[in-house]
C-alpha cells in the first residue's frame, strides 16, 4: 500500500515552474514532475508527493528566493521542509545540469543527511522588517552615490562655480545647491553644472527624507520584535534589524550560539601551520550580520568601559587589533544569541527513514 511507504521529496525552484522528485526510504526513484508556481500548482505538488506515501521531509532549493512561497505552503500543511544548498561545481560537471537532475539532487541530499538546515519561516514581523530594510538599504546606497556625484562635479566645475562651494559640509552643500536658481544658457558649462548640481541636491534631499520615513517605520517594529536585544549596549534599530533578518522569524532553527556565530561569519577559523597556533577571521557567513557585529564592536570599543578594558588587556598581551575585534565579535554573537526572541535551545532531531 502506498500509505505504508515513507517517501522524501525534493524541489528545484524557478520563477514559473517547480520541478519535484520523489524517492522512497532506500533511495529508489519514484517520480519526477513539474508544477506551476501558483496556489493550485502547490496543492497539486503536495497531493503528488502524498500519493506515493507518507512524506517524511521535502528538500527545497532556494528557500530564500524562488522557493520561499512553496516552503511556506508546505510548512503550513505540516510538512517538514529542509533547506538544500545548490550543488557545487564539481557535482554539476560530473552529473550534468537539468531541472529533474537538480530536483533529484535535492531529494538525495535530504535522504543522505547532507542537507539538514531549517529554512526561515518568513511569515512574521521579521519578514516585514526585512522588506522595509530592502528599500532603506537601496535608498542609502543611492544617497551615497548622489553625494559622490555632487563632489565629483564640483571638482571639475569652472572656478566661478567651484569657488563658491569650498569649505561647505555635506549638509550645507546640499542645502545651498537645492536653493540655488541657475541662470544662463544651457550650452554654457557653468550653467549646465549649476543645473546638474541642483538636481542632484534635490535628489539627495528626497532620498534623505525616504530614509527617515523608513527609520520611523522600522524602529518600532524592531523594538516590538526584540525589546531585550535593542536594550543591549551598542545596538540600535539598524544593527538589530540586520541581525533579526539573518536569524529569521524562527531563530530556534539555530540550535546553538555557535551556529549563530557561524551564520554571522564570527566563528573563528583555524589558521595554524607548523609552530604557529592561531585563528583567523571568518570570511563566510551572512556578511550583513557580520557587518552589524563589527559596528557593535566599534561602538563598544569607544563607549563601553568593559570592552575598553578587554581591548587594553589583550593588546598588552601582544594580540593584534584585528584579532581583538575577531574575539569581540564572537563574544557579541554569544550575547546576542541569548537575547534573540523565542529561541529554544534544542537540537533538531535527525531525519529518520527507517
Amino acid at each position: 500500500m502506498a500509505d505504508e511507504i515513507a517517501v522524501v521529496g525534493g524541489i528545484d525552484t524557478h520563477t514559473d515552474f517547480h520541478q519535484a522528485a520523489v524517492i522512497d526510504g532506500i533511495g529508489r526513484h519514484l517520480a519526477t514532475e513539474q508544477f506551476e508556481t501558483t496556489p493550485q500548482g502547490y496543492q497539486r505538488l503536495l497531493d503528488g508527493l502524498r500519493s506515493h506515501g507518507e512524506v517524511l521531509a521535502v528538500g527545497v532549493e532556494g528557500t530564500g528566493a524562488y522557493g520561499a512561497e512553496i516552503a511556506r505552503f508546505l510548512t503550513a500543511n505540516e510538512v517538514t521542509v529542509v533547506e538544500v544548498d545548490r550543488p557545487d561545481r564539481k557535482a554539476r560537471r560530473d552529473n550534468g545540469k537539468s531541472d529533474p537532475i537538480d530536483a533529484y539532487g535535492a531529494v538525495t541530499a535530504v535522504l543522505s543527511g547532507r542537507a539538514g538546515g531549517t529554512p526561515k519561516s518568513r511569515n512574521g514581523i521579521v519578514e516585514a522588517i526585512r522588506a522595509l530594510r530592502v528599500v532603506r538599504k537601496s535608498a542609502v546606497k543611492a544617497r551615497t552615490q548622489t553625494i559622490n556625484q555632487i563632489r565629483t562635479l564640483i571638482v571639475t566645475a569652472p572656478s566661478v562655480v567651484r569657488d563658491r562651494l569650498r569649505g561647505l559640509s555635506a549638509r550645507e552643500l546640499v542645502d545651498t545647491l537645492a536653493r540655488s536658481r541657475p541662470a544662463g544658457e544651457l550650452h554654457d558649462p557653468a550653467c549646465a553644472v549649476r543645473i546638474a548640481l541642483r538636481r542632484l541636491a534635490r535628489r539627495y534631499q528626497a532620498l534623505d527624507e525616504e530614509i527617515k520615513e523608513a527609520d520611523k517605520e522600522i524602529g518600532p517594529l524592531v523594538t516590538k520584535a526584540a525589546p531585550r536585544l535593542i536594550a543591549l549596549p551598542g545596538l540600535g534599530p539598524e544593527t538589530v534589524g540586520r541581525l533579526l533578518t539573518s536569524a529569521g522569524d524562527n531563530p530556534g532553527r539555530l540550535h546553538s550560539e555557535a551556529a549563530f556565530a557561524h551564520l554571522c561569519g564570527a566563528a573563528p577559523v583555524p589558521a595554524s601551520s607548523g609552530r604557529t597556533n592561531r585563528h583567523r577571521l571568518n570570511r563566510g557567513g551572512d556578511r550583513q550580520a557580520n557587518n552589524a557585529l563589527h559596528t557593535v564592536v566599534l561602538v563598544r570599543m569607544k563607549c563601553d568601559r568593559r570592552t575598553q578594558e578587554y581591548v587594553a588587556r589583550r593588546t598588552a598581551q601582544g594580540m593584534a587589533k584585528k584579532d581583538v575585534i575577531r574575539c569581540l565579535k564572537r563574544f557579541v554573537a554569544r550575547e546576542i544569541y541569548r537575547h534573540l526572541p523565542h529561541v529554544t535551545h534544542t537540537t533538531t532531531p535527525l531525519l529518520q527513514t527507517s
